[in-house]
């Protein structure tokens, strides 16, 4: 299957049906999405790790919450930056990739400066799909595909996310917002 529109800077919010424990009740930031597969980061999923346990020099640079987040279950001996930028951000250390949202180049000194960037969080790992695997989630039901907002990538309460991500579309989402965890308790 060939990706007719690009999902980049959209975020895919996962149904109360996708039972992937790696995926569940998440809010992922497409960063990439092209003919060869997709790339995104979990919003959702903060670490008990302080940015500053393991990049000391970016501690004081990050959005709070000031940890790691788990990005997804691939690539997890890695790290990605990703930074909500304005219009005119520019620099050697920024990488704009879609909209809003960029790169950071971890190796760099965030001292140098971060003419334009208005948020930062620190992703340990990534979410990825083949090509053509992430339109067959779409198509049997795994992910809503909607709008992104600059703050979700830096929301200060990454817990309740989902929730709100849902609630703010109205109608049908805003009910299935207030599902609950496990259906059967209700």
């Amino acid at each position: 299957m060939v990706a007719t529109t690009s999902l980049a800077g959209r975020l895919l919010v996962a149904t109360p049906g996708l039972e992937d424990p790696n995926f569940r009740r998440t809010v992922v930031l497409v960063l990439r999405h092209d003919d060869d597969g997709a790339l995104g980061v979990v919003l959702n999923r903060p670490l008990a790790v302080s940015t500053g346990e393991v990049l000391p020099a970016w501690e004081s640079a990050v959005s709070p919450p000031e940890t790691l987040f788990q990005g997804g279950p691939v690539g997890l001996d890695g790290a990605l930056g990703v930074v909500t930028l304005t219009p005119s951000a520019d620099g050697p250390i920024v990488d704009r990739l879609v909209g809003p949202f960029g790169l950071v180049d971890l190796d760099a000194d965030p001292d140098d400066g971060l003419p334009g960037i208005t948020g930062v969080r620190v992703f340990v790992g990534h979410s990825g799909w083949e090509a053509g695997q992430l339109e067959g989630e779409i198509a049997v039901g795994g992910w809503y595909v909607l709008p992104a907002e600059p703050g979700d990538l830096v929301d200060p309460e990454p817990g309740t996310l989902w929730r709100r991500v849902l609630r703010r579309q109205g109608g049908a989402l805003a009910i299935v917002s207030t599902f609950p965890e496990d259906p059967s308790l209700n």
